[in-house]
């Protein structure tokens, strides 16, 4: 699609190249749910929406788009975000750096020279995050970053208990990830409410719908384009994409940057988080994972869009920037 193809656009046609993306993948059965978080092997592994937010407030979707699904490792994000803004990014900084690890997202190790985590995205960095706002937040913590959540969305959002419950019974590793970061003094006491809090932010449901909302509201420089309301802080939202251009689609990072080239954030609950910086928030769910915990309609889904639509960060063309202005803001 060039410039002058664009310029002939109809506001049709968005939703025809979503309901192309929806029909060609709808049939895609590959890859497994995350059963080792017991609740989340319940979940209707069919279900596929895709949602796009805009930066004045228009939304695109097809599919399964108010299905609820935990938030999981798309929390990591919009935590760091958070804590940059509170904390600063020297403060963060010095707890966690901004670096690719090269591991498994939950793997139990950290950076040889700093003995600090690689980075917010994985769950060692992501944990340090969590110590940190309980430090500045105590018992509020999680009431707070929830409120923000819910800004960002532009809607109330809640726990989801069950797979709450079902973490907080299972997460063995993740205690062995924070003791060992107390081991090492990455983070303080109480390791126990960090972990809880680390729980209860992964355990928050969300839509597609809401992750595109999310995006846009990053993409808008921190404000709610839906609402109207500033929920972040710019400088802090900057960094918060940079890390997650790098480090937000687990081990598969360098293939995402390469391929779909978008700044990005993944979670074993289903869904990924995109974001075209000052244009649009991008949003899917389908809960079948690959070997990287990334959801694999997911990822076709976002492939398709970039090269659709030019919203790769380097596209030579600029499309992406000719489409949104022609046809998303008017």
């Amino acid at each position: 699609m060039d410039n002058l193809e664009i310029a002939s656009m109809k506001a049709s046609d968005i939703n025809h190249v979503l309901r192309h993306i929806y029909e060609t993948l709808i049939e895609n059965q590959d890859g497994a749910l995350a059963d080792y978080i017991p609740e989340l092997a319940k979940v209707d592994p069919d279900s596929f929406g895709i949602s796009i937010a805009t930066n004045n407030g228009k939304l695109f979707s097809i599919g399964d788009v108010e299905t609820t699904f935990t938030i999981q490792s798309i929390s990591k994000a919009i935590n760091y975000c958070i804590a940059l803004e509170l904390l600063g990014k020297k403060a963060v900084l010095e707890r966690v750096g901004v670096e690719p690890s090269g591991d498994r997202f939950n793997a139990i190790e950290f950076d040889p020279r700093t003995l600090r985590p690689y980075n917010p995205m994985v769950n060692a960095g992501a944990i340090t995050i969590a110590a940190l706002l309980y430090d500045h937040l105590g018992s509020e913590a999680y009431e707070y970053i929830l409120d923000r959540f819910s800004l960002a969305a532009g809607r109330q959002l809640k726990l989801d208990e069950g797979v709450y419950r079902s973490e907080l019974s299972t997460g063995h590793r993740n205690r062995a990830i924070g003791h060992l970061l107390l081991s090492t003094q990455a983070i303080e006491e109480p390791v126990d409410a960090a972990l809880d809090l680390y729980f209860r932010q992964c355990s928050i449901s969300v839509s597609a719908t809401d992750l595109a909302v999310i995006g846009a509201t990053l993409a808008n420089l921190g404000q709610n384009p839906v609402t109207g309301k500033q929920v972040f802080d710019m400088t802090a939202v900057r960094n918060t994409l940079s890390v997650m251009f790098t480090c937000g689609m687990y081990d598969y990072s360098g293939n995402w940057a390469h391929d779909v080239g978008l700044p990005a954030k993944s979670g074993v609950g289903g869904g990924i988080l995109g974001i075209v910086n000052r244009q649009l928030g991008i949003g899917t769910f389908s809960p079948r994972l690959d070997f990287n915990g990334n959801s694999v309609r997911g990822i076709a889904s976002f492939k398709i869009l970039s090269d659709e639509f030019g919203l790769h960060t380097f596209d030579p063309t600029n499309r992406g920037s000719g489409l949104v202005a022609h046809f998303f803001d008017h």
